[in-house]
């Protein structure tokens, strides 16, 4: 039987928190990028690293780092849900299986029950789903929920996708050099919209 995503079901399988009814839907990759993905061993070897600028020395990171990208969002997650206090979460904590609602659905459902969506897009993470799942998100809900959605991405990262998404959908991008400036960012989106939702500029969800 296939599952139907709902607000009640979020805010039933996430913890509380002052707002539970703020739901903060954060997007971004749970593995980082490494450059094992898209090199043979023979051309890694031809590679020295110690020749390469900083960024790039950086995608030669040790397997052992490879969920620093989803540590980063759980972190993110931890200080929104201690301030502001919003019901920040990730589609894994709702645990819906991907075999009922595949995980584009899944993203565009969340989207669509949440006040406020974030792409977190750090400069190690390996966003090749997260691009194709903000691209579903964005053609399917740009217009009704475009002012409930920011991208946010590490100074670092240039994607022709974030720039024609911006372009094309009128998509609020913003940058961060380090996790205090995302989480700042971050919170600052939440509170617009919560000032919004009050004033009645955007329509209450419940």
């Amino acid at each position: 039987m296939t599952a139907e995503i709902t607000r009640e079901l979020i805010v039933e399988r996430l913890g509380s928190v002052k707002y539970d009814r703020f739901l903060f839907y954060l997007m971004g990759p749970y593995k980082s990028f490494n450059l094992n993905y898209v090199l043979s061993g023979e051309e890694r070897r031809e590679i020295d690293i110690e020749d390469l600028p900083g960024p790039l020395r950086r995608l030669f990171q040790n397997r052992g780092e490879i969920n620093a990208a989803q540590a980063l969002l759980r972190r993110v997650q931890g200080e929104l849900r201690m301030t502001p206090n919003v019901n920040a979460f990730l589609a894994l904590d709702v645990g819906v299986d991907t075999d009922d609602v595949d995980a584009v659905t899944q993203s565009i459902e969340y989207t669509r029950c949440s006040n406020a969506t974030a792409f977190v897009v750090p400069f190690l993470g390996h966003n090749f789903g997260v691009g194709e799942e903000a691209g579903s998100i964005l053609e399917n809900l740009a217009e009704t929920h475009g002012d409930r959605l920011v991208f946010v991405h590490e100074d670092d990262v240039t994607s022709a996708m974030i720039r024609s998404a911006n372009m094309r959908w009128d998509l609020r991008v913003e940058t961060y050099e380090t996790e205090e400036e995302l989480v700042a960012t971050l919170r600052r989106f939440a509170g617009g919209i919560m000032q919004r939702e009050r004033r009645g500029d955007l329509e209450s969800l419940d």
